[in-house]
């Protein structure tokens, strides 16, 4: 079961609770934090609250978030690029399109299926649909992703994310020139009240930070090197979309006019990590995919 403790701002102050907390995660419907509620898995002040409580400025909200549904999940050889492997963790490549953990319409195909097929040693502490999965990236985008093999190495794991000790670097090519040659975003995010389905930066949101520089300019797109100082839901979509400069080929935040790619130009290239054991630092980097490499070339061969 997994626990998060939101403070409350004047944003949702007045909001009934299930349209209040449905701010905070893309996941967490309404419908469930109402269920929630009455199942007495939220606090709000350390009480048990009803289901048309009032959020106040000031509340301080618990949230214990049940495991996922048990689902037989199928193993499936889909041939992972496993980059390292050893008896407590995993890395690997997820390549384009490829959902990290079964949910509603992608049953088979994800990056559990294939786990689940690679290996049968792995951590249990998201439940049976998320088993080993200690962080995710989105669907459509490419790179490495830790995966735990037991239960101490996920704990240990999810530490370092916590405490911001892991390196996650990206490569990302945004809309327009960015003059400088680096910066930082340092703005909140939530779910967006007016599209359920995106996020936003947002008072009351989750502290998100992303720190970025520069590579290379293109004219009407550059390319940067964005790394993460928290890991929140669409973080670099929406901070890069948030200073003007939305990903290319992004559908959910991009502008209708952009490249045709399949989903947003942006690889998690290079992950960093304490492992569990050894307690020595460990680092690793993917190439950019055929797909990424092959665009830049165009862009560069058009100037």
């Amino acid at each position: 079961m997994e626990k998060q403790t939101i403070e409350i701002t004047a944003e949702h102050s007045g909001n009934r609770i299930d349209k209040g907390l449905s701010a905070f995660d893309p996941e967490w419907t309404r419908s469930k934090v109402q269920s929630w509620v009455k199942e007495g898995m939220i606090l709000v002040n350390g009480k048990t609250v009803k289901p048309n409580y009032q959020l106040k400025k000031g509340d301080r909200v618990e949230v214990s978030e049940p495991e996922p549904e048990p689902l037989e999940i199928i193993p499936e050889d889909l041939g992972l690029d496993v980059v390292y492997e050893d008896d407590d963790v995993l890395v690997v490549n997820k390549p384009r399109g490829m959902v990290v953990h079964p949910a509603a319409g992608h049953a088979t195909g994800t990056l559990v299926n294939g786990l689940m097929h690679h290996c049968t040693d792995l951590s249990g502490i998201n439940g049976v649909m998320r088993p080993g999965i200690v962080h995710r990236i989105d669907k459509d985008t490419t790179g490495l992703l830790a995966v735990a093999k037991n239960d101490r190495a996920h704990a240990a794991l999810a530490k370092q994310l916590s405490e911001k000790t892991v390196t996650r670097k990206y490569t990302a090519l945004v809309h327009g020139t960015i003059p400088h040659d680096e910066g930082t975003v340092d703005a909140p995010i939530g779910r967006d009240p007016k599209d359920r389905q995106r996020m936003t930066v947002i008072d009351g949101g989750r502290d998100a930070v992303t720190h970025f520089t520069v590579t290379e300019r293109f004219g009407d797109f550059t390319l940067v090197e964005c790394r993460l100082e928290t890991g929140r839901t669409h973080q670099i979509r929406v901070h890069m979309r948030y200073i003007g400069h939305p990903l290319a080929g992004d559908p959910k935040y991009g502008p209708k006019k952009t490249l045709p790619f399949g989903g947003q130009v942006l690889h998690a290239g290079v992950l960093g990590f304490t492992h569990p054991s050894t307690g020595v630092y460990m680092e690793f980097d993917a190439p950019l995919p055929e797909d990424f490499d092959a665009l830049l070339k165009k862009l560069r061969d058009r100037d």
